[in-house]
């Protein structure tokens, strides 16, 4: 089957990210598609495939399937091999409420700290809801090292819909030089350590568009 899947800004988009790089992880073939974001007619292209206008999108045999969720799920039971979650059925369980977890909630983390690859040594100030984000997702990591790191080096064990869904906030903490506690550093030395992962940082830093609102920080 053919896959392909609209993306924005690799600089900016961590929703684009999530899902780009579970399907580049993951060793499945697709065609991307990148659409500028706050360009002219960017919203035009994006409607083209998305009712909802938001990348990321993966058509799939003529279907659009947008949400970075949907489209884990989609992927997850197409390619049912890749194994993108958990054999067991409690660490499935865990792994899915650390993702919905994700995706619904940080809002103030994802305020504060845009993703923004090409910049470094950003600092942000950190009030005490920011900092509760940012334990938590330490507590998140920490308690994932302690369930599956007989099993592999990514969040659950082997590679997942959950290590999706957590690279932008890895590259989020690198980007503004968030100091992890050591119970935290294996899964983002693991995660850097991707190809795939590299990859979107190497396009990323290609990239030319700037978003005004997205370039924060001191």
């Amino acid at each position: 089957m053919t896959a392909k899947l609209v993306i924005g800004n690799k600089n900016y988009s961590t929703w684009s990210l999530r899902a780009w790089f579970l399907l580049a992880e993951a060793g499945i073939d697709f065609e991307e598609e990148r659409i500028a974001l706050d360009t002219q007619g960017c919203a035009a292209r994006i409607a083209q495939y998305s009712p909802a206008g938001r990348v990321p999108v993966l058509i799939l045999d003529g279907q659009a399937i947008w949400d970075t969720m949907a489209i884990a799920e989609t992927v997850v039971e197409r390619w049912p091999e890749k194994k993108l979650w958990p054999s067991d059925p409690k660490a499935r369980a865990h792994a899915r409420s650390i993702c919905a977890e994700m995706h619904a909630g940080f809002s103030v983390l994802r305020e504060a700290m845009p993703m923004n690859c090409r910049a470094m040594g950003r600092r942000v100030p950190l009030p005490d809801a920011l900092a509760a984000d940012i334990d938590r997702i330490f507590e998140i990591w920490s308690d994932c090292q302690r369930r599956y790191k007989s099993a592999g080096d990514w969040l659950c064990g082997n590679f997942s819909v959950a290590d999706a869904m957590y690279a932008p906030v890895v590259l989020r903490f690198r980007t503004y030089g968030i100091n992890l506690p050591q119970s935290a550093t294996a899964y983002p030395k693991r995660l850097l350590q991707s190809e795939a992962l590299q990859d979107w940082l190497a396009a990323a830093e290609s990239e030319t568009e700037v978003i005004e609102r997205e370039e924060t920080g001191q």
